[in-house]
């Protein structure tokens, strides 16, 4: 028996690193090291995802009240609790906000962790920390690390040719951008209400005095015209960009891309299931965008999830029911489809909320904890993972980062989390540089 000693710790996929080095001629219980990494392979290959699979990412910007929502404490002080309280839903023992009856009554499609974490107060670095999984070392207004969104644009692509790999609902969103994984995978959005009348994607059209073979034809003179200035690029930027036009020409010279954005086509009742409002459309916008092959969709869930002041009444009033409604008929829509093994939903913000009550009625940023709910993707449902202490400040089981709560949204994806891109300064960046896909879930 060969022990090569060294210090004891488990490494994340709960092999210690002393019982790895433990070896005896090589092998384990008759298992050579070549086996058991097979074996390790052919188990990763049984567990990857259904060709085509897409997320939807819900993002409520500003910090949504997780102990308003998804973690009430009943037990708690009243400078605590709130004047919330929780109500059964369809799956014994869990309980939510009694302002999510929506939510409640279709548990059994949801998976709630209660227990993500991290450590920074800040929108921007905590905004930019969810997105991307790397913590910003100082508040800045755009990404300095790629989002998820564009890392599965590089990664995946779309999943039909001629429609964009990623968008953005209803418009941009701040830390959604590409950073050095190059500016063609940056998000397209259409920049309009798509529960407006007048809804219409800028740019997927072709102006009506050009025809399609004319427009080719401007795009091959544009590329010998700029060889000269392309063989002077030295970061790459202008191969980003040649992609980018390239995708940009696909896009308006086919139907596919103007089809999939034409809300219009879909029934009136399920457009009012969803809610007629920038949010509730924007729901449904996104499901037909992956139904026709985008592969990644964030939706910006409103803009008034930073409530320091007279959190109660905006939340009830106007956050919680719009939210509520456009959420459940999304995943009883994906559910409806059968959609639901291939396309994961996912909500979070960029930190939970403070549970003491501040003078103003409100509550203040939170990282310590905060709640992330998933549904779909062939996750396991029906379920609540982790845990906080008795105020909802921190987590005291199973705390997940945000490398973990991405982890999860990558295993769907079939994406490499140690796939390895190079920043502005050539230093090597993994997809994520920490955190594991949640067990319970996957």
């Amino acid at each position: 028996m060969l022990n090569l000693l060294g210090q004891r710790f488990q490494l994340c996929d709960a092999i210690t690193r002393r019982g790895m080095l433990r070896v005896g001629a090589l092998s384990f219980g008759g298992l050579t090291l070549a086996d058991l990494l097979r074996h390790k392979a052919q188990a990763r290959e049984a567990g990857r995802p259904v060709k085509g699979t897409s997320v939807i990412l819900l993002w409520l910007a500003g910090g949504p009240s997780h102990i308003d929502m998804y973690d009430l404490k009943p037990s708690a002080p009243a400078e605590f609790r709130g004047e919330f309280r929780p109500i059964e839903t369809n799956v014994p023992g869990i309980q939510i906000s009694e302002h999510l009856p929506r939510q409640a009554a279709i548990m059994d499609k949801l998976a709630i962790v209660r227990s993500g974490t991290h450590t920074n107060a800040g929108h921007g670095m905590g905004s930019q920390w969810m997105r991307t999984g790397y913590q910003p070392t100082l508040e800045v207004n755009d990404n300095i690390y790629p989002s998820c969104g564009s890392i599965v644009a590089r990664l995946r692509g779309a999943n039909v040719p001629g429609i964009p790999p990623y968008v953005t609902l209803p418009r941009a969103q701040a830390f959604a951008k590409a950073a050095y994984v190059g500016a063609s995978y940056n998000p397209f959005s259409p920049e309009s209400d798509p529960n407006s009348d007048g809804f219409e994607v800028r740019n997927l059209r072709v102006p009506g005095r050009i025809d399609a073979d004319r427009l080719h034809r401007r795009w091959a003179l544009f590329g010998d015209l700029d060889d000269l200035r392309r063989d002077l690029d030295t970061s790459g930027a202008i191969a980003g960009l040649d992609k980018f036009y390239a995708d940009a020409l696909e896009m308006v010279t086919n139907d596919k891309a103007r089809q999939a954005f034409d809300i219009k086509q879909e029934d009136a009742r399920l457009r009012e299931e969803y809610g007629r409002n920038d949010f509730g459309q924007s729901c449904l916008l996104a499901r037909r965008l992956v139904e026709a092959g985008v592969t990644f969709v964030s939706v910006q869930a409103g803009r008034g999830w930073d409530t320091h002041g007279d959190n109660f009444n905006e939340l009830k009033k106007n956050l919680l029911p719009v939210y509520d409604q456009a959420f459940a008929a999304l995943v009883t829509d994906i559910n409806r489809r059968g959609l639901d093994d291939r396309v994961l939903v996912v909500v979070m913000g960029e930190f939970g909320r403070t549970p003491r009550i501040n003078p103003a009625a409100g509550r203040d940023h939170r990282p310590g904890a905060m709640s992330v709910v998933y549904a779909g993707g062939g996750l396991k449902m029906g379920q609540v993972i982790g845990s906080t202490d008795s105020r909802a400040e921190y987590p005291t089981s199973r705390p997940c980062s945000p490398g973990c709560l991405l982890a999860t949204m990558y295993q769907v994806l079939g994406i490499d989390i140690h796939h390895t891109f190079y920043d502005p300064a050539q230093r090597p960046m993994p997809v994520l540089s920490e955190g594991r896909a949640i067990e319970e879930l996957v």
